[in-house]
């Protein structure tokens, strides 16, 4: 299980330097959508970080179709407006509670 990071360049830098080699970037909307669409279809990814603000950018489907998926699992850093909780991601990927 890989880990993929979808963003603009000065996002997914940080996770370039940390070692994770699945870095897309994407300018604009419609990349970031398009290469969210090929991480998903990624069979070796078990986790997907987008910056928070950037899942607000797309489509009502899109949105839908990664807030539900298990795997892999999607996290979203920074601001969470109207989704899950990281701790229920965790929760739902795993199976169990970690924090009890």
């Amino acid at each position: 299980m890989e880990i993929a990071v979808v963003g603009n360049s000065e996002f997914i830098l940080g996770f370039r330097l940390a070692g994770i080699q699945k870095t897309y970037a994407a300018d604009t909307d419609e990349a970031f959508a398009d290469q969210v669409t090929k991480v998903l279809g990624d069979k070796d990814v078990g986790i997907i970080v987008l910056k928070g603000e950037d899942m607000q950018k797309l489509s009502f489907r899109l949105r839908t179709t990664l807030s539900e998926s298990v795997k892999p699992t999607v996290i979203t850093i920074g601001e969470e407006t109207g989704g899950i909780s990281m701790r229920e991601r965790i929760k739902r990927s795993v199976g169990v509670d970690l924090w009890k």
